[in-house]
């Protein structure tokens, strides 16, 4: 329980210095990558991809399936920005990105329970495959924006 408090102190902004780290050139190289790919994915979800992300969206969703892609649209764009452009808050938005990968992971786990064809995922084996990259994407954020060495520092 700590930890989620610390976790949620960290998100609600409630110091006055902004939390620093200071990263490697590999680590900002990988940072900006993945917000490049947040952006693709969050234009893909309102535009070219959008019914395929449509079709990993659960059905016990309470929203349209079409608002949920939308709005996670403009959460990945956001995100992708900040973390190609927002070295001043990579720790938070390292955070936030890794809280959003959790976010969506029951859209992955759906369509692999669901037999749902998308992105090229048209086996269980492939769908399961696809569930054990989502933490990997987890620890990037939280690598690549120096959130992961921050938190640890935070604890000792």
């Amino acid at each position: 329980m700590d930890t989620l408090n610390h976790l949620l102190y960290l998100l609600t902004l409630k110091t006055m210095t902004i939390p620093t780290v200071k990263t490697t050139l590999a680590q900002n190289i990988f940072r900006v990558l993945l917000g490049l790919f947040m952006l693709y994915a969050g234009i893909g979800h309102m535009t070219f991809l959008r019914a395929e992300f449509q079709a990993q969206v659960p059905d016990w969703v309470p929203f349209s399936k079409d608002f949920v892609v939308l709005a996670s649209g403009v959460a990945e764009i956001l995100l992708g920005i900040a973390m190609v452009i927002g070295t001043n808050y990579k720790v938070y938005t390292g955070l936030a990105l890794g809280l959003f990968f959790i976010a969506v992971f029951p859209g992955n786990i759906a369509q692999y329970v669901n037999g749902i064809d998308s992105f090229g995922l048209d086996t269980d084996t492939k769908r399961l495959v696809r569930l054990f990259f989502q933490p990997l994407l987890i620890a990037w954020a939280l690598w690549s924006s120096g959130a992961y060495k921050y938190w640890i520092k935070q604890k000792t």
